[in-house]
C-alpha cells in the first residue's frame, strides 16, 4: 500500500478534476447530465484509480489501476475534444485550464526522476500527458 497523497501524479490530476469542473460551469444547462457530467465523471476517475490502486495490496493490482486511469485520462481528452468542436470550450481555454501532465517521471515525491517499484509501475503504465494538441 502506498499514500496516494504523497504522490505528485495524484496531485496533478486532482488539479485536473477541479479545471474540468470550473471549466464545465459555464457550459449549457441542457448539457448538465449530458456533456457536463461526463467531463466531471471521467475526469474524477483519473486520481479515484490511482487513489484505488495505492490501497491495493500488491504491485500488480497497483498497475492495473494506473491503466484505468490512463483509460479514463483517454476519455477525458476525447471530451475536451468535443467540448470544443461544440463551441462549450476554446482551444485557449483547454491549453491554459486543462492541460495538466500526469507523466510518468517525476510522480513520485522529491525526485523528478524516481526509482523504485511504484515509479517503475508509474513508466509501465504509461501515464502521459493530457493534451488535445489544438
Amino acid at each position: 500500500m502506498q499514500d496516494y497523497r504523497k504522490l505528485q501524479v495524484w496531485e496533478k490530476a486532482h488539479a485536473l478534476v477541479l479545471a474540468v469542473y470550473e471549466a464545465t460551469r459555464a457550459f449549457p444547462k441542457d448539457e448538465l447530465y449530458g456533456l457536463t457530467s461526463q467531463l466531471r465523471r471521467c475526469s474524477s476517475s483519473i486520481p479515484s484509480n490511482i487513489v484505488e490502486g495505492c490501497g491495493r495490496s500488491s504491485n500488480a493490482e497497483l498497475a492495473k489501476f494506473l491503466h484505468y486511469a490512463l483509460g479514463s485520462a483517454n476519455e477525458l481528452e476525447y471530451q475536451l475534444l468535443l467540448s470544443r468542436d461544440l463551441g462549450f470550450l476554446s482551444p485557449e481555454n483547454i491549453r491554459s485550464s486543462l492541460r495538466t501532465p500526469l507523466k510518468s517521471s517525476g510522480c513520485c515525491p522529491g525526485s523528478s526522476q524516481s526509482s523504485g517499484p511504484h515509479a517503475e509501475l508509474m513508466r509501465d503504465a504509461k501515464l502521459q500527458t493530457v493534451n488535445c494538441k489544438l
